[in-house]
């Protein structure tokens, strides 16, 4: 059991029969081959990858048949229900007497941001300046900051507290996308909403409703960018991982099957509309595999 370090250290394993990759999207293609090719005997092991939300490449192979696909489709009993919603810019003392109200009934909420540190090329909100403005604002709570830059045992021991309750709002980056889990937590704020992808605001919006009480999530965004009000749109309309993995690959191309690319769009591959093509795509791999079959045999 390991992480990104299993595809840097020496490891040579004897007889691998069985690879499972959870947080699919975390790893590159060229990644994901090199962990699965890890055996003396040149056998290729089983692969079992895993996903909320599927890379627009992944969903392709999954039509072409190069991939099995199996759906968890039930959420987990116990789990209240999200809201998610789009706001352009609201005003901060209105996000602070909502979050304030949550607070006072014990529920605990993460505010997150895409920037550590205020950047002078990109125009975003950043955790680390915003941190003291929060304190300020929740002066009742304890608030707590959370980024990358942090060391592991600073990170780990900030979760802690924040598991226990300790505190009660946490700032943070994406670095809480994958592996947290606190089912009090039950509002998630997300600002510069635009500048996150959809698979990745659909992992971040995973970290709530992991209990019984109401979540909230609420996309904040400047409204500039019409394309990326839409995506946020799409994001507010559904929890389904797998509907949000078709518009993320509507929107971001199918990727390269044959090469490494993870999406974009092939100058050499054309389709009219590549998800009205997909019955199409199912069809031209059932007569490709019958064709095999009868080559086999």
């Amino acid at each position: 059991i390991g992480t990104h370090a299993l595809l840097y250290d020496k490891v040579n394993f004897r007889n691998l029969s069985l690879v499972v990759i959870d947080e699919q999207h975390k790893f590159g293609v060229n990644q994901r081959e090199k962990l699965a090719s890890y055996t003396q005997d040149k056998k290729v092991p089983d692969t079992l990858v895993m996903t909320a939300t599927p890379i627009p490449r992944t969903l392709t192979l999954t039509l072409y048949g190069d991939l099995d696909v199996s759906i968890l489709d039930e959420r987990p009993m116990g789990r209240g229900k999200i809201i998610t919603a789009v706001r352009k810019s609201p005003k901060v003392t209105d996000l602070k007497k909502f979050v304030l109200q949550h607070l006072e009934e014990d529920r605990q909420a993460y505010l997150v941001y895409p920037l550590v540190e205020k950047s002078e090329s990109l125009k975003s909100a950043a955790a680390v300046p915003e941190f003291e403005k929060w304190q300020k604002r929740f002066k009742h709570f304890e608030v707590a900051l959370l980024h990358g830059k942090l060391s592991g045992a600073e990170k780990e021991s900030i979760m802690e507290d924040f598991r226990a309750n300790k505190t009660q709002v946490l700032i943070a980056t994406s670095v809480i996308e994958v592996g947290i889990d606190v089912s009090n937590a039950n509002i998630m704020i997300i600002f510069n909403a635009e500048r996150f992808g959809l698979a990745q605001l659909h992992q971040l919006r995973g970290r709530i409703g992991r209990g019984e009480h109401k979540s909230y999530c609420i996309l904040i965004h400047d409204g500039k960018n019409p394309e990326a009000t839409e995506k946020l749109e799409i994001l507010a309309k559904t929890d389904d991982g797998f509907l949000l993995a078709e518009e993320d690959l509507r929107i971001r191309g199918p990727g390269d099957v044959l090469g490494t690319e993870q999406s974009g769009f092939l100058k050499d591959m054309q389709f009219a509309d590549y998800l009205g093509t997909v019955e199409l795509i199912k069809q031209s791999r059932d007569v490709a595999e019958q064709f095999l079959s009868r080559q086999g045999s």
